[in-house]
């Protein structure tokens, strides 16, 4: 079953003419990578998808629902969360309180999802009282990535998670997103440079090229090479 579908979405910045008719679907309960060299579009994609960098022409359905034209806040309360590149932390506010800021509802004194949160990223109960800005590269991108999941969101949407980040710390990452994934049947869709990273995790990939999806399939069927050549190679 589709739980997001993309068809024809352009999207500009100011005059600039970022995406080009871009269509893809991504099924519930995959983990779906998007590939291709920096300055096609993905970046600018996901953001269109969120609402910010609205879509000026196209359609984005996510659950039936077509949700261009509808502000961020709104598109996060339908279940979908975002790890933007840079993750983007409130660096003076503390872990927890970062947390805080992806509940739906932020009225809940103690979200049981807290606690599932803290199993998952022990770290991050470790440094629960200290401020976001002092965590390392690698502890500021898993409270990114929980604090979206504090949303209790069905889509998740990540920018370059594994950017700057320790080997050891990129492989915690991505163990994790397939537990949540596996467990919870959370839908991915990543967007990330390292092509055998992301071709570990995810069952389907797309290209983008110049501001469209210019191929897809399955991440077990993927020709390496000729992907490389055609659209990575700079």
């Amino acid at each position: 079953m589709a739980e997001l579908v993309l068809s024809d979405v352009h999207a500009h910045y100011g005059q600039s003419h970022i995406l080009h008719g871009a269509s893809m679907t991504v099924n519930t309960g995959s983990i779906v990578t998007l590939l291709g060299r920096n300055g096609m579009g993905k970046s600018t994609l996901l953001r269109s998808i969120m609402g910010l960098t609205p879509a000026s022409a196209g359609t984005i359905v996510y659950n039936d629902i077509e949700i261009q034209g509808m502000k961020p806040y709104d598109i996060y309360s339908l279940g979908i969360g975002y790890v933007p590149q840079g993750r983007r932390m409130f660096k003076h506010l503390t872990v927890l309180e970062n947390l805080r800021m992806g509940l739906r509802n932020k009225n809940q004194k103690h979200p049981a999802v807290f606690d599932k949160i803290f199993s998952m990223f022990p770290i991050l109960y470790e440094r629960s009282k200290q401020k976001a800005g002092t965590l390392s590269g690698g502890e500021q991108q898993m409270l990114a990535i929980a604090r979206a999941l504090a949303g209790e969101v069905g889509l998740l949407l990540l920018d370059e998670p594994t950017e700057g980040i320790q080997p050891s710390v990129v492989d915690e990452i991505l163990m994790l997103l397939e537990r949540v994934n596996s467990d919870d049947g959370l839908t991915i869709l990543l967007v990330e440079q390292n092509m055998e990273l992301a071709l570990s995790v995810a069952s389907i990939y797309f290209v983008m090229e110049k501001g469209a999806v210019v191929e897809s399939g399955s991440a077990a069927d993927i020709n390496r090479d000729d992907v490389i050549q055609k659209y990575l190679v700079v």
